[in-house]
């Protein structure tokens, strides 16, 4: 129990550092360069867990770097550079709250394991929270923003099963700076293709990207691959939903205002979702069943402890009486 716990605090480090992705994108870094954005972001941070872990890929580990650097990282960092440009954080949280159910879906097809009841429970509070906390209808949507949004929760759900189903087979260090330099490298070719000369960067633009790669980027996925190694793929993608939460709680404080009660009552319900879905809630309530059979048995069985007729025994001899 406690070690589930320890690891489900270790990966909530990665959905809070990219619950503030969202609001440095889209007040710091420049516009109308999502490959740039995304290359910029991967491939620092890969060189830097490269070299704390000193490791080349061997064997297999090429193309499946390859494979989940795509999906994880290159892909899915131009996709939701580009969400955070084109969509309020508010619509992209929205859309990417779906992402742990998705999740669950991909890892009963790809790695065979079944969603239990509590985490599909969890994970329609927990959405139904984000959507009280972030969605009021009002905004408009543009339709290549929700487009990429969602590509980028598909996938990456896919990814991170993916890499789930392989987490065994090296260390979460190494097999994550793989992905971040095979990612960037993926998409940087399509960055000088597609976008030409590389954006020019100011003082807060330079900060942005230091932020984004450290905390966000290299911090955080080595957190969730920990995450996934250890726990359910449902819990952990739970757990995600502590992205939307942290940016409400950020532009609560960049805005100076308080948490209206709508807003309090949907991050009430994420939360809630979250606690649901992890392996502790499960035994927790395995635990109320065992004793409640228990305690039925006791109570309904030909005798309790003291020998005295169990109430199923005397509700029969009443009957036999009359």
């Amino acid at each position: 129990m406690e070690a589930t716990v320890r690891w489900t605090l270790v990966t909530a480090i990665a959905p809070v550092a990219w619950g503030t992705n969202y609001f440095v994108t889209h007040e710091y870094l420049p516009t109308g360069h999502p490959l740039y954005g995304a290359a910029i972001r991967a491939l620092p941070a890969g060189v830097l867990l490269l070299v704390l872990c000193r490791r080349m890929p061997r064997g297999a580990w090429w193309w499946k770097s390859l494979i989940l650097g795509t999906l994880n990282m290159g892909s899915f960092f131009a996709l939701v550079y580009l969400a955070a440009q084109l969509l309020p954080t508010s619509i992209a949280s929205t859309i990417m709250a779906a992402s742990p159910l998705v999740l669950m879906l991909l890892a009963l097809a790809v790695i065979a394991e079944r969603p239990r009841g509590l985490p599909l429970l969890g994970g329609g509070i927990g959405i139904a929270g984000v959507c009280l906390m972030l969605f009021t209808g009002t905004v408009g949507l543009n339709a290549l923003g929700v487009l990429a949004s969602v590509t980028a929760m598909v996938t990456s759900s896919l990814g991170h099963v993916l890499a789930k189903r392989w987490s065994a087979e090296v260390d979460v260090l190494a097999s994550t700076s793989w992905q971040l330099v095979a990612g960037g490298l993926v998409v940087l070719p399509l960055a000088v293709v597609r976008e030409g000369a590389p954006p020019s960067l100011d003082a807060g633009a330079v900060l942005g990207f230091a932020y984004v790669t450290v905390v966000a980027t290299a911090v955080a996925f080595v957190a969730w691959f920990t995450g996934l190694r250890h726990l359910p793929a449902a819990a952990v993608g739970l757990v995600g939903l502590l992205n939307p939460v942290t940016g409400v709680l950020l532009g609560t404080v960049v805005a100076g205002e308080a948490l209206t009660p709508r807003q309090t009552c949907g991050l009430l319900l994420v939360l809630l979702g979250i606690v649901l879905g992890q392996p502790a809630a499960a035994t927790a309530a395995a635990r109320i069943r065992s004793r409640v059979i228990r305690a039925d048995s006791r109570r309904d069985g030909p005798a309790d402890r003291t020998g005295r007729p169990g109430r199923r025994e005397t509700d029969r001899a009443a009957r036999r009486g009359r």
